[in-house]
């Protein structure tokens, strides 16, 4: 009798590009091998607001290796320039600070970084607005066109509610401006042939196809002539899932300089104003509920900014649509156009900052009712979606809470706020509860081939950002296909190969994996079991009308001990523990390794992030890796990621969502809640620097 082969899927496989990743021999896209490349640095606007009255270069273009200086009176036209951040070098127009105005393409990238600095602009400067005001005279309400949902909602009578409640929270809570900061810089590598003309790029992107629609567009070429590749990335958070300025500035320079290959990669400086940022928010938060702590009203209104060139709203209020149980609820978004860079994705976008400040508020409730943190929030779990009435596919939050709480050693608890002395320290524990949607995206495309080595080819464009989707997806195909892991053979990354969706929205191993599996089912159907070699059948995800029917949301619950010293100010977080909802776990080591960097992020985001904005010249004055703080490793301490056994049979034929994001969500409340229970000081501002526990 043969041995049953063991499951791939659950399996806590090694990632397959370990090795080349710390050997070194992985390719990245400025990697790409190609003779006699030119080096491109872009030149960037050093004024907020203004119109560009003339652009010297001679300096610049006399330099021993230059070879050409790009501005927008000699840059090639472009087809489209509809999308006003794509829209490079086509006009004088000067709309933030750190926009590209010129670029320097040189024989090495030193001498292209010396030229760029040679390059003078003149500018007829104009006021500008690079503050984030709630009081701002220009707010509006973003469109629900470009936000995928409405931007407010209301039910029942709130005031009625807070009149009736006998314990209210009304305070107002800040996130600042955060960077995404990926490891490896956003890059580029453009070749532009013609007769016909066909662009490809080797790019660090989270989307190959979407990068691939981008260009076409915007040079005004069929899709099929553009070639994006990345076969490994180092790393987005949401900065590299849509096209960028520098796409776009290393194609026209490709084409101005036909048969010679441009390699640009930015520097960390160049990211903080050209690849997106999480913008800051000022979010109002009302809760009010009866003596034993039950909601009967939440009201969450968030004031964002946004940029004039074109609209990103974080929408952070959508967590409080679906969190806790209150018959009177309302939620608002209102945005202010501000002369800035234009911000958009970083990791959890919308929950990330919405999560911390209803969740803090949520603490501050528990406080007033004098009920156990925890308690609270099992008291006010809804049955079903509170806004649609939809079922849940499967929500555990009050499972995540009790286990991690168990975990944690949270029971016997004293509820008091600090001071909680230890010698010099305060020590304190919080909880914050995690929300982010179960997201499966449409469109996927996956093809399989039989080889006549006996293994099967899966191919689909999708991209590893160093989540592991080599991996899993590759275990994904062996279960599809019931064959063992070694006879699959995987290709990814390249626009050429089947449509893929974007790598982000924690989305990808759901909408990739669909398609994978019904390539694998239709490749049964066609050739059975024993195919013959050079058989291959190519299919599309399907649709998946429980989409419609379900609310579909992952769910955690984050615990956190944190220490104060009594005098400096200064706060370390020793222990962070998470329990998740995220359905059945393809591969446990990657899926631990991708919440763990939520929690570690998510640290990063309470304790140091800031982007420190000079209204006066509208930049970012810490815009480097030396004044802009992250977590390191003196920050990390002891990280626990937990998740319950579960499958969510409503949302894929794996019943796996995605775990890149939930593990940021929730910890910078619970960081923040345990920093008050240590101090007795309530911090409703991010990051918590030493300066606020002072006072």
């Amino acid at each position: 009798m043969s041995t049953p082969r063991p499951p791939a899927v659950g399996a806590p496989m090694a990632r397959l590009e370990g090795r080349a990743k710390v050997t070194g021999t992985a390719p990245y896209a400025y990697e790409y091998p190609t003779a006699e490349p030119l080096y491109l640095h872009p030149v960037l606007s050093t004024v907020a607001r203004g119109r560009i009255t003339a652009v010297h270069t001679t300096e610049a273009e006399l330099l021993k290796g230059v070879h050409a200086v790009l501005t927008s009176e000699n840059a090639p036209r472009l087809a489209d320039t509809q999308d006003l951040e794509l829209a490079v070098l086509q006009s004088e127009e000067v709309s933030f600070r750190g926009q590209i105005v010129a670029a320097v393409a040189a024989q090495t990238p030193e001498t292209a970084r010396e030229a760029a600095a040679l390059v003078d602009v003149d500018y007829e400067e104009q006021f500008h607005d690079a503050v984030l005001r709630p009081d701002h005279q220009d707010l509006y309400t973003p469109d629900e066109a470009g936000t995928g949902a409405p931007a407010d909602t209301h039910q029942g009578d709130l005031d009625a509610a807070l009149a009736r409640a006998v314990a209210v929270v009304d305070q107002t809570y800040r996130t600042p401006r955060e960077h995404n900061n990926p490891m490896e810089p956003h890059c580029t590598v453009a070749f532009w042939e013609t007769l016909p003309d066909r662009l490809t790029l080797y790019d660090s992107t989270q989307g190959t196809h979407t990068v691939r629609a981008a260009m076409a567009t915007v040079f005004g070429l069929p899709p099929e002539n553009v070639r994006v590749v990345a076969p490994h990335v180092g790393g987005g958070f949401g900065a590299k899932g849509a096209a960028k300025a520098h796409n776009v500035l290393a194609g026209l320079a490709a084409r101005a300089l036909p048969g010679r290959t441009v390699k640009l990669a930015l520097t960390r400086r160049q990211m903080f104003s050209l690849t997106g940022y999480r913008p800051p928010t000022v979010q109002r938060i009302r809760l009010g509920a009866d003596s034993g702590g039950r909601l009967g009203a939440l009201a969450h209104d968030s004031t964002e900014l946004t940029s004039r060139t074109k609209e990103y709203a974080e929408m952070s209020g959508l967590c409080s649509r679906v969190m806790y149980a209150a018959p009177a609820r309302a939620t608002s978004h209102r945005l202010t156009a501000l002369d800035v860079p234009i911000p958009f994705w970083m990791r959890a976008p919308g929950e990330a900052p919405g999560m911390f400040a209803l969740e803090t508020a949520m603490d501050e409730l528990a406080q007033a009712c004098g009920i156990d943190p925890v308690e609270l929030r099992v008291r006010n779990e809804p049955e079903t979606e509170p806004e649609t009435g939809r079922p849940w596919s499967g929500r555990h939050l009050v499972e995540c809470l009790r286990e991690g709480a168990e975990r944690f050693g949270w029971p016997g608890r004293d509820p008091s706020p600090g001071p909680h002395r230890d010698g010099q320290w305060l020590a304190g524990t919080g909880v914050a509860s995690a929300v982010y949607p179960r997201l499966t995206n449409p469109g996927s495309v996956a093809e399989i081939e039989y080889g006549a080595d006996g293994r099967y080819t899966v191919s689909i464009g999708a991209a590893d950002i160093g989540t592991g989707a080599w991996t899993v997806l590759t275990q994904i195909s062996a279960e599809a296909l019931d064959c063992p892991v070694d006879r699959v053979r995987l290709r990814i990354g390249d626009s050429d190969l089947p449509k893929a969706t974007v790598a982000g929205g924690s989305s990808g191993t759901s909408s990739w994996g669909t398609a994978v599996h019904a390539a694998a089912r239709a490749f049964r159907e066609e050739h059975g079991d024993e195919p013959e070699p050079g058989a291959r059948t190519r299919a599309a995800a399907p649709e998946n009308p429980d989409l419609e029917r379900y609310a579909m949301y992952s769910f955690g619950a984050h615990f956190a001990e944190v220490r104060v010293h009594a005098d400096t100010g200064e706060v370390r977080v020793p222990r962070m523990l998470g329990v998740y909802s995220v359905g059945r776990v393809i591969n446990p080591r990657t899926a631990r390794s991708q919440l763990v960097g939520g929690m570690v992020m998510g640290l990063s985001m309470a304790l140091h992030e800031h982007g420190v904005v000079d209204p006066r010249f509208g930049h970012v004055v810490n815009g480097d890796l030396a004044g802009y703080h992250v977590a390191a490793n003196a920050d990390v301490d002891r990280v626990e990621a937990h998740w319950l056994e579960e499958t969510d049979p409503h949302l894929n034929p794996m019943g796996a969502a995605g775990v890149g994001e939930i593990g940021i969500v929730g910890m910078p409340a619970a960081i923040a809640n345990a920093a008050h229970h240590a101090t007795g000081v309530r911090v409703r501002e991010l990051p918590l620097t030493p300066d606020r526990f002072l006072r």
